[in-house]
């Protein structure tokens, strides 16, 4: 039977379970053997990891073509207008290219996080605004430099969604067993 994993990777770990000397990585979760990630979350972004043991899936999953939903909360410096959130909803052109339309909202109330170890920089003059961000593509640091792109440096990046599958129930560096119906719609 395929397993179908769910992670809450906390900041500052790998999406894979090696690397170099000192790096943290999701070897250090106990996760089940032969297991890989759908997709990646940067060291520097926290949040929902999926991982399995089912090539196809992972492939229907993460493969830009199929068009799957990924949700994001981004605090970024500053306080973006609808104008220059229009330009992520018309999609950027970033490094690796251009992306696809984003759905993008402003969070009028801040997001039930866990506290991120280590916090993120505070600077008492630069307000900061949370923003829901879903694409259903994923390349590399997309949404980090999608919002530099227009003006707004991402300070903390939280995937909160892949499809239908949420972090709900799930702390920073927990996971749990889920089945594919618990993610695709």
């Amino acid at each position: 039977m395929p397993k179908y994993i769910a992670l809450y990777k906390p900041y500052g770990y790998l999406s894979q379970f090696t690397g170099d000397e000192g790096q943290k990585t999701l070897a250090d979760f106990n996760l089940p053997k032969n297991i890989y990630a759908v997709g990646r979350l940067d060291k520097d972004s926290e949040g929902l990891l999926l991982l399995t043991d089912d090539g196809q899936f992972k492939n229907r999953v993460s493969s830009p073509k199929y068009e799957k939903n990924k949700v994001y909360n981004v605090q970024v410096e500053g306080i973006p207008q609808e104008s220059d959130l229009d330009k992520l909803r018309k999609g950027v052109l970033i490094k690796t290219g251009p992306t696809k339309p984003a759905l993008v909202q402003i969070l009028e109330i801040e997001p039930s996080l866990p506290p991120r170890d280590p916090p993120i920089r505070f600077r008492k003059n630069i307000p900061t605004t949370w923003l829901e961000i879903i694409i259903s593509e994923g390349k590399n640091r997309q949404i980090r430099r999608m919002t530099a792109n227009i003006g707004f440096p991402t300070l903390r990046l939280v995937r909160t969604k892949i499809e239908k599958l949420t972090l709900e129930g799930l702390k920073p560096g927990q996971w749990k067993e889920v089945s594919k119906n618990d993610i695709i719609l």
